[in-house]
């Protein structure tokens, strides 16, 4: 996946906040609400996947 442009990350912040009346709070809250969630998904799908199905490939938690 290619990093995102400056501009890119400027344009998906401001339309956060705009979701969230320009609540700082609300936003942040949802995101973390958000990689929680998704971190769930990766656990579960983690456990439901064998080995072979993606040749050694497993899921990680973190960024390099």
């Amino acid at each position: 996946m290619l990093p995102m442009k400056n501009e890119d990350v400027d344009f998906e912040v401001q339309a956060a906040l705009a979701w969230h009346d320009d609540d700082v709070h609300a936003t942040i809250a949802t995101l973390l609400e958000d990689v929680r969630h998704l971190r769930q998904q990766l656990a579960l799908a983690e456990g439901a996947m064998s080995r072979g199905m993606a040749r050694g490939w497993v899921p990680r938690f973190d960024r390099d």
